[in-house]
Order: structure tokens, then C-alpha cells, then sequence
């Protein structure tokens, strides 16, 4: 099993927690794991991006070139790495900043409306989370327990208040991805 992943959006999005958080969690599960982060020229605002590599063997590359998966939190990535997704390839999008259907009809693509429940869940910053806990529900590249766990390598001192509604977060997509499925 392998499993490759990019996560893309703006800068302050929480683009690289969710990859590192990924790959944690398949390190914890003593999985060979890659996590590569590509950053924009400006800090906040700007563009960033990680790809995520969790395989039962050594892994060749960290370099995704073709994403077989990828999380989209705005148009910008969208355009970016729609062109570039392997054919069946599994899109899971932040519907909230992305305004605009995927064009292409040979890809998995799930839409969550992903600011609208973070609101809801408390806390606007927890949408990579919701969309971490989609992905991973579809693809099953960790268990959700492992996921939640590894939480607290991450959110530590003053950001330790904040693992439980992450972990929610990561339920919560979870559950949104379980209905696209079609599972109860």
C-alpha cells in the first residue's frame, strides 16, 4: 500500500499541520513516510503546499508529480494541480473558496462546504482538519484514532486547549465523507 497525497492553499491555512499530522500518524503506525513542504515567496496570504507520501515500503521519491489525491482548500491550488491529478484521482475541496466546478469528469471529487461546519464546530481554523478527516475516511491511508493521537506531537503548551476540537474536526469530515460514500 501506498498512498500519496498533496495538500494545497493559502499560507496560514493550516496547509503543512495537516501534512506533518498525516505523516505522523503513518509513522506511528510504523509506515515509511515522506512529507515535503513547498512554500510560497510571502508568509501569510501566500501559496503553500506539502506532498505526503505513507507506504508499507521504502518510498523512491518524496516528489509527487501526478497526485493520485489531494486536498484543495482554494481556487489558486485548484488550478494548479487539477491538470496534474492521476486519471480516478480523488479531489477533496474546500466548496467555500472554490467557486468553480472541476472540469475534469475523469476524478473522485468531494465538495465540503468545510467553513460552514468549522463554524460550527466552534473554531474557522479547524477546515484542514475536516478536510484531513474526508480524505483520510475515503482513502484510509491511518486510522482515525491514530490521527487524533498524534494531534497532541503538534498542538502543545498554549495550542494544547485546541486538540479537542480538532479532533472533532477530524470526526466530522470523517462522517461528511461516509455519507458522500453513501456508508452509515
Amino acid at each position: 500500500m501506498q498512498k500519496e497525497l498533496v495538500i494545497a492553499g493559502f499560507g496560514g491555512q493550516g496547509v503543512m499541520l495537516a501534512g506533518e499530522l498525516l505523516a505522523e500518524a503513518g509513522k506511528e503506525e510504523g509506515r515509511y513516510v515522506t512529507f515535503l513542504p513547498s512554500y510560497g515567496p510571502e508568509m501569510r496570504g501566500g501559496t503553500a503546499n506539502c506532498d505526503v507520501i505513507v507506504s508499507d515500503e521504502p518510498i523512491a521519491s518524496p516528489v509527487i508529480g501526478h497526485p493520485e489525491a489531494a486536498i484543495i482548500m482554494n481556487l489558486p491550488s485548484l488550478d494548479k494541480f487539477e491538470p496534474l491529478m492521476k486519471e480516478n484521482g480523488l479531489l477533496v475541496l474546500n466548496k467555500t473558496l472554490i467557486p468553480k466546478e472541476v472540469q475534469r469528469k475523469d476524478l473522485r471529487v468531494i465538495q465540503i462546504d468545510a467553513q460552514t461546519v468549522a463554524k460550527e464546530l466552534g473554531n474557522e481554523k479547524v477546515v484542514n482538519m475536516i478536510l484531513l478527516g474526508a480524505y483520510n475516511e475515503i482513502e484510509k491511508t491511518v486510522k482515525l484514532e491514530t490521527l487524533k493521537n498524534a494531534l497532541k506531537h503538534f498542538l502543545t503548551g498554549k495550542k494544547e486547549k485546541l486538540i479537542p476540537v480538532n479532533e472533532k474536526a477530524l470526526e466530522k469530515g470523517a462522517e461528511i465523507a461516509r455519507e458522500f460514500l453513501g456508508v452509515k
